[in-house]
C-alpha cells in the first residue's frame, strides 16, 4: 500500500482520493480506514509510505492516531487534512510529528504541494 486515508466520513474520502489522482498520483495503491483505530491495525498490516488523517474523528481522533504512531516508534510521514485552522492546532500536529497540514477546503495544487516533497513528485 502507498497512501492509507482516514477520515470517519466516506465523501471525504472520495474526495481526497480524487485530489490526490488529479494531482498526478494515479498509480498509487490507496488503502481507506474510518477512524485511527482501524488506521491502527491497517498499519500495521500493510505499511504505508503515507497517511493522509481527518483530525475530528469517532473512536480515536487523528492526533490521537498520531501519537500512538509515535509511540510504537513508526515514523511514517503523517499529515492532516481537516477543517480546524488554528495555529495552536498546526502547532500540536508537527510538535507530535506531523509533516503537513491541509485545511479544508483544499484544492488539487495543496494535496500535490504536500505530496511531492513526500513522494518524490508524480
Amino acid at each position: 500500500m502507498d497512501l492509507l486515508l482516514v477520515d470517519d466520513s466516506k465523501t471525504m474520502r472520495m474526495l481526497v482520493h480524487r485530489a490526490i489522482r488529479q494531482a498526478g498520483y494515479r498509480n498509487l495503491t490507496v488503502c481507506e480506514a474510518g477512524n485511527g483505530v482501524e488506521a491502527l491495525e491497517k498499519v500495521r498490516m500493510e505499511k504505508p509510505k503515507l497517511i493522509l488523517s481527518d483530525w475530528n474523528m469517532p473512536e480515536m481522533s487523528g492526533i490521537e492516531f498520531l501519537r500512538a504512531l509515535r509511540e510504537a516508534a513508526n515514523q511514517t510521514p503523517l499529515g492532516f487534512i481537516t477543517s480546524e485552522s488554528s495555529s495552536k492546532l498546526r502547532e500540536i500536529a508537527m510538535r507530535h510529528g506531523a509533516s503537513f497540514l491541509i485545511v479544508k477546503p483544499f484544492t488539487t495544487e495543496d494535496v500535490q504541494a504536500a505530496l511531492d516533497p513526500i513522494l518524490g513528485g508524480n
